[in-house]
């Protein structure tokens, strides 16, 4: 049976919704920056209610803030809740993975597809769509393909300073050979390797935080770590 029209198409709020935040986790919306209810509905080529919709579902997940009488800003990045997010990532991902058996041959086909098409990317704007199919269907191979849905939902802050931080201290090749690591593990049977190499994988982030707020603490919230000892939480 073919797919209707509205079926096939997105809402105008899930448009919204998908454009906003990857703009935010991608730096177009800069920390601090003001976002123009009509000026976003102008370019989205839809109306303001969708958008409305949208920074509401946005400024759940701590990515927007809405100021009464003032607008609606994009926040900095919260590390407290860069390490919250990564601490349920990090547990989904790795009971997921220690639930897998060896992929059979068609599994670990689309995986090194996958990463074939990693190799090709010369930067972090195309490798990291590529990075969230690669960890999606990790999840999969367990049938928990679900779960991204909570990986998702949780970790605007960690996907801001995952894209902020790629390159800070180790190139997008870098991160395709950790992949490449878990998916010979697994191949191999070995799926306690697996789970080490995808555990030190996902542990990156920490550097690659630190790396780039010490370059850029204007994106960032709170006072400066190396003084406090850790970071505040709002």
């Amino acid at each position: 049976m073919p797919e209707t029209e509205s079926a096939a198409r997105p809402s105008a709020r899930a448009l919204a919704y998908g454009r906003i935040r990857d703009d935010i986790i991608a730096g177009r919306s800069a920390p601090g920056s003001l976002l123009s209810e009509n000026e976003l509905a102008a370019a989205l080529g839809v109306s303001r209610q969708p958008v409305r919709e949208a920074l509401l579902l946005i400024a759940q997940e701590g990515l927007v803030e809405v100021r009464p009488q003032s607008g609606t800003y994009v926040t900095r990045i919260d590390p407290d809740r860069v390490r919250e997010a990564q601490f349920i990532r990090e547990a989904i991902e790795l009971t997921s993975l220690a639930a897998c058996s060896t992929p059979s041959e068609d599994e670990e086909g689309m995986l090194r597809e996958l990463i074939a098409r990693q190799r090709t990317a010369s930067d972090r704007d195309e490798f990291y769509p590529l990075d969230e199919d690669f960890h999606r269907a990790l999840l999969g191979l367990a049938g928990h393909s679900n779960a991204w849905a909570a990986v998702s939902a949780a970790k605007g802050h960690l996907d801001r300073a995952r894209y902020v931080g790629m390159s800070a201290t180790r190139s997008v090749q870098d991160y395709v050979d950790d992949h490449e690591r878990v998916v010979d593990a697994l191949a191999a049977g070995e799926t306690d390797a697996a789970i080490d190499a995808l555990r030190q994988h996902l542990r990156f982030v920490f550097a690659d935080l630190e790396a780039v707020r010490a370059q850029h603490p204007e994106l960032f919230d709170g006072p400066d770590p190396a003084r406090t000892g850790r970071p505040s939480r709002r």
